[in-house]
This record gives C-alpha cells, structure tokens and sequence, in this order.
C-alpha cells in the first residue's frame, strides 16, 4: 500500500511539474496576477487602517487608492525601463568589448590553459553583457505583452474575492475543520505579507543606497543599476551576488583603471552584507524556518520551469509548500526536511487527521432547504 501510495504520489508530482512547463503561456500570467490581486489587496489593508481624526476610510475607497497606486508605479516604471532600454542595449557591445579587452590584459591569466579557444571567446561565453540585457529586457517585455491576459485573470479576482470563504465552507465536509481551513490560509497570508513587507523594506534600502553610492562615484545608468539591483534582491542568494558583480564589471568596462571596480565591488559588497546578511535576517528571525539548501534547490528548480520570473516566485512558492505539508501526517515529514532545523510551528496535535472535500450533509440539507424555499 505504501508503494502505491509513493508511485501515485511521483507520477502526480511529475505531472504538476509537466503541466507547469507545457502551460507556462497561461499559467504564468494567473499566477502574476494572483501576486497583484494579493498585493493591492495588503496595500489596501494597510491603507484601511489609517485613520485621520478618527475617520477611517471604508474598504472600496482604499482598493481603489491601492489599485491606483499599482497602476501609477507600473507606468512609472514601463516609462522608465523603454527610455533607458535602448540606450542600455546600444551601449552593451561596447561594453563587452571593453571588458573583454581589460580582460585580457590580466597579467596572471595563463593563456596556454585555452589552445583551442581563445581567451575572448571564453570571455564572451561567461559574461556576455549584451545577451544579459537582451535577456532581462525580452522577460520584461513578455510580460507586459501578457498584460491584458492578466489584466482579465485580475479583474476577476476581484470580482471572486468575496466568495471564497463560502467557498471553503462548502468544499470543507467537517464544520470542526472549517476554522483549520481559514487558520492555514490565515498563515500562508501572515507569512507571505511578512516576507514581502521585509523584502520590499530590504531590497530598496539596498536600491536606494547603491543608486546614490553608484551616482557619487560616476558609475554610467546609475538609476538602471538601482533598479536591477533592487529586482534582484528578491531573488535569493543567486540574486544579491549579482547585483554586487554586475555593476563592478560595468565600472570595469566603462573606466581606464582598477580603481572603480574594487570600490564598487566593495561598496555594493559592503551594502550587500550589511542589509542582507545583517538587518534582514534580524527583521524576519526565524519566521520561515527554510533551509538555505532547499531555498537554493527551489530557485534553481523554478528557473527552470518559469525562468526569470520563476526565480522571483520561488520563496512564496516554497512557502505555501512548506506551511500546508507542515499540517498533514503524511506530508509532515517532507515539511521537515524543508524546514532549517526541523521545528515546526504547527505542534502534532494540531496537525489534520481527517480531511475531506466532500460537502457534509448538514451543508447540502440546509442548500436543499434553501432550494425548498424559492
């Protein structure tokens, strides 16, 4: 029995995972749209609770003022990315030819290690600026040309928020087991909004800081390199290595000597070290709990199914995985081995023993009652 129950549980995994690759086209535009209908709706939240002399704002005022806000940073930042895109991308080969040449020129380089290619061509293949641009710029681009797709798939989010605890009430056979329900959903919101909130907090303190560190010591696209900076910090580790390196290569490739590049490198360095090595894992303790190895395995494993926009969405993915296998016996186990040290915040009695999405009777007698009535 428990030979079939693993066979079932890898071919359903296999084919999730199968799915998710052949479905991407579709897939990725609702899954971005579920990550808008869940911000606005936080900013919302957090808007409702200001309150200006003892006059609160009601709930469809500030989804309003949240949506309007999404909606005035996004054309902040489509004007900003197509006027620097072209100026980013005509500058790039030059960019790479310099850095190649510079290069080139290390003295401690030993050329007889590459008789078959020359050091150029290796250069090209390991960092190829152009192709990273172009890279970067094709993902922005692919998403906005799925923008009225997810504009449809947000537009009924909206329209379908209401409904989801009824929803849960009829998909949940045991009323005990409704408040286990929403308790979970509860969690997988509170975590989430926790580590959005400190990485939207982290990640433009570091923008903001290496913008202006970058603009002071004349670093070209300063604004560019803060951007992208600020982007990659919400991708896990992967992502605050390259956005020390990229900007310390650009200096290499725009100045004469050395001495740009060791200070950008040791100041973005230092930045990099302070905010996401010192403050972050402060300000978030021990919250989530996730091993830095099973962080780096999900970010390399969503690359590959979704690619860039798939590195982004690896810690909430990962997240949700690991709170709702957390409170069943069966996945518990998995929820360890996902966890850092293997405490989990659900305590075992806690845990679901019997959960069933068939609706009880009590709901369809009282559905047939109501029906009864009309």
């Amino acid at each position: 029995m428990k030979v079939l129950n693993f066979t079932a549980s890898a071919v359903l995994v296999t084919l999730v995972f199968y799915l998710l690759v052949v479905g991407e086209s579709l897939l990725l535009p609702l899954v971005i749209a579920i990550a808008l209908w869940y911000l606005i709706n936080t900013l919302a939240r957090g808007f409702s609770r200001i309150e200006v002399a003892g006059f609160k704002f009601p709930m469809p005022v500030c989804l309003g003022a949240s949506l309007l806000t999404f909606l005035l940073l996004i054309w902040a930042l489509v004007n900003f990315l197509s006027a620097s895109a072209d100026d980013v991308l005509d500058v790039a080969p030059i960019y790479q030819e310099n850095l190649t040449r510079r290069l080139e020129s290390v003295p401690f380089i030993d050329f007889a290690a590459f008789e078959e290619r020359s050091l150029s061509e290796l250069i090209t293949d390991w960092i190829n600026i152009p192709s990273y641009a172009t890279s970067i710029a094709s993902s922005f681009a692919g998403i906005l040309a799925n923008g009225g797709l997810i504009l449809i798939y947000l537009g009924f989010l909206f329209l379908e928020q209401g409904h989801f605890s009824n929803k849960i009430s009829a998909l949940v056979s045991n009323p005990d087991r409704e408040d286990e329900a929403h308790r979970i959903i509860t969690r997988i919101r509170d975590d989430i909004q926790k580590y959005i909130s400190i990485k939207m907090f982290t990640s433009s303190l570091t923008g903001i800081l290496s913008f202006t560190f970058l603009s002071t010591v004349g670093v070209d696209f300063a604004a560019v390199w803060g951007l992208l900076i600020f982007l990659l910090n919400f991708i896990p580790t992967v992502g605050s290595i390259v956005a020390t390196i990229f900007p310390a290569l650009i200096a290499l490739a725009q100045s004469d000597g050395y001495t740009l590049f060791v200070l950008v490198l040791l100041g973005i360095g230092a930045l990099q070290i302070c905010i996401g090595n010192i403050l972050e894992p402060r300000l978030m303790g021990s919250s989530f709990n996730l091993s830095p190895v099973v962080i780096l395995l999900n970010l390399a494993l969503w690359n590959a199914i979704w690619g860039i926009p798939g590195m982004f969405l690896c810690v909430p993915f990962l997240i949700i995985v690991a709170i709702v296998l957390s409170h069943f016996p069966q996945t518990r186990p998995v929820a360890i081995m996902l966890s850092s040290d293997g405490n989990l915040r659900v305590p075992k009695e806690k845990i679901i023993t019997n959960f069933s999405f068939t609706p009880s009777s009590s709901s369809l007698l009282g559905r047939s009652d109501e029906e009864n009535s009309d």
